[in-house]
């Protein structure tokens, strides 16, 4: 049961994950998660740091997919401007938005990574498709409502997976 929150792999920043590593990989696509992800839940556009990696991943060769379970209106406005490619209102972890993704991307889930900073949405999600899972530390400590549901949730599942050696988690931002 633990096993299906547990991502691949951890990295402290979308930012820490390289193309070429992911080609090395055979990677060829990214499902990745918005909100605390990316940027903070509340930040209305990408900053250039996050444009360039944009741009690292698709000189690579790698497309990239925003996964969400937020409102259109806010993954479009954040999306569309960089053109990348989104799905809103995903119901992570639910399967579905996964699978359209793969279809949009038109690669198979064994080319595909997905990343995100909750264990209940992103990584579930991703380890349920067959993904390989990156979990990243939060951009933010705050979050919206529903997430800091999860978070409580999280925080118990974080904790028993610390105490059993499985997971090692840095909390610092």
């Amino acid at each position: 049961m633990i096993k299906a929150f547990l991502p691949n792999e951890q990295v402290k920043s979308i930012f820490d994950i390289d193309p070429a590593t992911l080609k090395k990989r055979g990677i060829k696509g990214i499902i990745t998660d918005l909100d605390n992800t990316l940027v903070e839940w509340n930040r209305p556009s990408a900053t250039p740091e996050l444009e360039e990696w944009f741009n690292r991943m698709k000189k690579h060769g790698i497309q990239v997919t925003i996964v969400s379970n937020n409102n259109e209106d806010r993954v479009k406005a954040f999306a569309e401007p960089l053109n990348i490619p989104f799905i809103h209102k995903a119901r992570k972890p639910m399967g579905k938005a996964f699978r359209k993704a793969l279809k949009r991307m038109n690669i198979s889930k064994e080319e595909t990574v997905v990343i995100g900073d909750q264990l209940l949405t992103d990584i579930l999600g991703g380890n349920r498709g067959g993904f390989y899972t990156i979990l990243v530390v939060p951009v933010a400590q705050t979050d919206g409502f529903w997430t800091r549901i999860n978070r409580t949730i999280e925080r118990r599942i974080m904790n028993v997976c610390k105490k059993k050696g499985l997971i090692q988690w840095e909390d610092e931002r």
